[in-house]
C-alpha cells in the first residue's frame, strides 16, 4: 500500500541555509522555519522545523532565501534515529522539500528561471520575438515546443 506524507507548511526562515556537498557531489542545503500558532486566548505558540533539500533545489534555496523571509515548503516528513555520542538513542523528524517558493502574502518577488543546466538566464531582457507573451516574474512562453 502507497503511503504519502505530504506536508505545506508556511513560514519564517529563521537561519540562513547552509549548502554542502555530500562525498559524491549531491548538493544538499538546510535551514529552519518557524511559525506561530495562536491560541483563542490570544496566546502564540512558536513551532519550528528543519527542513532539508537536495540537488538543484539545494542549490537554488542557497542562492535565494535568506534568514527571515517567508516561504512556502511544501515536502514530506523524514524520521530518522542515531546513537549519540553517550550511546543514548536519538530520533528527530525533518521535512525534506520538494519545493521551496517565496510567500507574497505581504512581499513582492520576482523569479528568474534557470536553465537546465542549472545556470541561471544570461537574458533578463523580454525576447522581442515573444512580444505579449511575457508572464512577468521571468517566465516567458519558448519560441519552440518542449518534445
Amino acid at each position: 500500500m502507497a503511503f504519502d506524507n505530504n506536508v505545506v507548511l508556511v513560514g519564517n526562515v529563521t537561519r540562513d541555509p547552509e549548502l554542502r556537498f555530500t562525498q559524491g557531489g549531491a548538493a544538499v542545503c538546510s535551514f529552519g522555519l518557524a511559525w506561530n500558532q495562536r491560541s483563542q486566548q490570544g496566546e502564540d505558540k512558536a513551532h519550528f522545523f528543519d527542513i532539508s533539500c537536495w540537488r538543484d533545489l539545494a542549490e537554488n534555496v542557497a542562492e535565494s532565501v535568506t534568514r527571515g523571509m517567508r516561504v512556502v515548503v511544501y515536502g514530506r516528513l523524514d524520521y530518522r534515529t542515531w546513537e549519540g555520542q553517550n550511546g543514548e538513542k536519538r530520533s528527530a523528524v525533518q521535512i525534506v522539500a520538494d519545493e521551496v517558493s517565496p510567500s507574497i502574502r505581504w512581499a513582492t518577488a520576482q523569479v528568474s528561471k534557470n536553465e537546465r543546466g542549472g545556470a541561471p538566464s544570461q537574458s533578463s531582457q523580454p525576447n522581442p520575438s515573444n512580444a505579449g507573451s511575457d508572464f512577468g516574474a521571468g517566465y516567458e512562453i519558448p519560441d519552440e515546443e518542449p518534445f
